[in-house]
Order: C-alpha cells, then structure tokens, then sequence
C-alpha cells in the first residue's frame, strides 16, 4: 500500500523544521570558526557570509529519513533496505565531498572524484536508471554497464546544475523547491495509476529535499544571512537524480504527459530547470561566436542581465522563480488531466523566444523598454545602450 499523503506531509515539515531551527546554531558555528566567504567584486554580499548551510540540510534530511523509518506507511521503502542506505550513504559522501570544499578549497578532479563515488555508490546500491526512453523513438533497457555509467554521469549532471544556479541569494534553493515539489506531484500521480511499485523512494526523496529548500530559505533569500555553499548545492543534486531516476528511470509504460517531461530521465531537468539550462546554451553560443574558450567566464549570464536591467536581487531570484513555475505548470498539466501534451514543447519555446529576445546578447544587457525610459529623459538611443554596457560596481557571485 503507497504512503498516504499525512505521512508525506509529517516528513516534510520535519525537513524544514530541523532545517530552520538548526541554520541558525550553524551560522553561529561558522562565524566562530571563520567560515566565511569575503565580498569581492564578483559577489553582490557586502559582509563576509557563512557558506556552510549544507550543514543544515544535512542534517534535516537525516531527521527526515528518521522520521519516514519510524512511519508505518514507509514500511516498503525501507524494507529493500539497500536503496535507503545507498541513498544515505552516496548523501553523506557528497556532502562531504562539498563542505570540504566550502572550508579548505579542493582541486576540480578530487571534487568530480568525490561526485563519482556518491553516484557509483547510489548505483550499487540499486538507485540507477534501468530504462531509457527517447521521444518520438523507442524503449531502451538499458545493460548494467551503461546503467552504471549513466546513472554516475546523471549525478555528475545534477549536482553540477544546481551549483551552476547557485549565483544570487535564495535563487538554488527557490528553483530546487519547485523541481522537488513539481516532481513529487509527479510520482503521485505514476502511484495512483498504479505505474510505480509501492517501495519506490522517488516520491520520499522528493519531498524531503521540499522541505529542506523551504526550510532554509528564510535564512538564504535576499539579504542571505548564510550560504548553502557547495556541500548543500552537491546535496540537493544527488537528492534530486536519486529520486529522479527511481521514477523516471523504471518507468516503461508510456503516460500522459511523459512524452516530453518525463518520458525519459533527461528531460526532467531540462524542463523544470529549463531557465538556467537556456541560460548555459545562450552562454556557449554566445563565447563561440566570439571565439572565445567555453571555460571563460564572462558577466553576461541571465542574472547578470536581469541584475543590470535595475531589477535587484530580490525581484530577479522571483522572475527566475516565476518562470520555473511557469514550465512546472507546462508539464504538470497534461500529466494530471491527460490531455494538452502539445501545450509543453509550445510554451517552452515561446519561454525560450522571450528570454532570447530580451536577453539577446546584441542588446548588451539592456532591453528596449530600458532603451525607451532612458531616450523618453533625454538620453540617445546609443547613449542609453552604453550606459546599460557599463558593468555594475557589484555583480552577483
């Protein structure tokens, strides 16, 4: 029998429970200790900020896991025994791999190191992808090796993308919190049609990284008073592929919906995370036409954008969270109706034109209606479109 909907409930609000309450003993933690990150010109902080808060997380998502164990209606999931302890196990490596990090700095090969081992131990454990299916082609089952090797380059994938959107104050765990919420939605509705075994963790995972994002937040969202840091960005990655491939990744039956959300574990992340992703490949297209390295940083990043646009941190963390809600409805409409599959691919590339229109890189940063405000004072056209060119004094980090 599938867990009822008060015990999801009990488990999330111990997420954000222990997660609230114990932010603040860590923030005192790290302050006594030194562990702070300095401002510079690359970050928008002005004081040094803790970035330890993965602590934290950990911590609520162990409590979490606690909690769902001494629950009744748990008792499948745990009963297997080697998924949850893989799960706890790839969790603890991970994040000890980031908070290492965040304290003592580490080369970028041990870091990747560390990431394959929490992915190599979810895939022993049995957390991997199993099937694999391509829209508009066909099922693949997939072989242990490529089951094995997929499943690490999923947690490589994962982890990476959520510390990728970790640049402005509240904007990782924001986004992280509607994928989770979006995807826990999602393993309800393959549990009520009966598409997923009762034992499947992927729902559980899902809402315990909820309840961890939306504990955290208040003490992350603009003015952040504590980073996650690496240690809590690696966390949430791993959390997010292992749910993901408990569901997406065993389920062979086509579904409503699935075709372009769910219908192979790829394209998860690429939807509900559709906006910094979009901003990635406008990033590689944008150094390749200059003929400049992939590996260059540069500060024209849609945060970067929408910070000189004059929209502050606050209101561009809530565009960018507007916008994952907006392709989370896309794709959790059909999935719970059973019908409008077409409504996805469209409003994700009329999402897709907006942002290449407002943020093409010929505008500089600006935007037309920005152009139209500074011409209507008195400014020329070319007068307005360098003023938007002249880097802010601080830019997000």
């Amino acid at each position: 029998m599938a867990p009822g909907i008060t015990s999801y409930a009990i488990v999330f609000a111990i997420a954000g429970l222990v997660t609230v309450a114990t932010t603040p003993l860590v923030r005192l933690w790290a302050v006594r200790k030194g562990a702070l990150v300095p401002p510079d010109d690359r970050k928008v902080h002005t004081s040094p900020t803790p970035n330890v808060g993965g602590i934290a997380m950990f911590a609520g998502f162990l409590a979490a896991m606690v909690t769902a164990w001494s629950l009744g209606d748990f008792g499948e999931v745990f009963a297997g025994g080697t998924e949850v302890v893989g799960i706890v196990a790839a969790a603890l490596v991970i994040f000890a791999v980031g908070l290492f990090d965040d304290l003592r700095e580490i080369s970028a090969p041990a870091k990747t190191a560390g990431m394959v081992l929490a992915g190599s131990i979810l895939s022993l454990a049995g957390v991997s992808l199993l099937v694999f299916r391509v829209p508009f082609f066909d099922l693949f089952l997939l072989s242990p090796d490529w089951s094995a090797l997929l499943s690490v380059l999923w947690v490589l994938g994962m982890a990476n993308a959520v510390n990728l959107i970790d640049g402005l104050d509240g904007l990782a765990a924001g986004i992280i919190a509607i994928a989770a919420g979006t995807f826990f939605l999602y393993a309800l509705r393959l549990s009520d049609a009966e598409l997923l075994l009762p034992g499947n963790p992927g729902a559980l995972i899902a809402v315990i990284v909820l309840g961890i994002c939306v504990g955290f937040l208040p003490h992350n969202f603009h003015p952040a008073r504590i980073f996650m840091g690496d240690g809590g960005a690696l966390l949430l990655g791993l959390l997010m592929a292992a749910s993901t491939m408990s569901v997406g990744g065993r389920t062979s039956e086509p579904f409503s919906g699935q075709a372009f959300f769910f219908f192979a574990p790829v394209f998860i992340p690429l939807f509900i995370l559709g906006v910094p992703i979009l901003d990635t490949l406008f990033a590689i297209v944008r150094r390749a036409s200059r003929g400049r390295s992939m590996a260059e940083a540069d500060k024209e990043h849609l945060h970067h954008r929408l910070m000189r646009l004059g929209h502050g941190q606050r209101r561009s963390v809530l565009i960018m969270w507007t916008w994952t809600l907006l392709l989370s409805g896309f794709v959790l409409y059909p999935t719970y109706t059973g019908k409008g599959d077409a409504i996805v691919p469209l409003g994700v590339g009329a999402l897709g034109l907006v942002l290449y229109t407002v943020f093409h890189p010929g505008l500089k940063g600006g935007s037309w209606s920005e152009l139209f405000r500074r011409t209507k004072s008195g400014e020329t056209a070319e007068a307005a479109r360098a003023a938007n060119r002249r880097p802010e004094r601080q830019q997000p980090r």
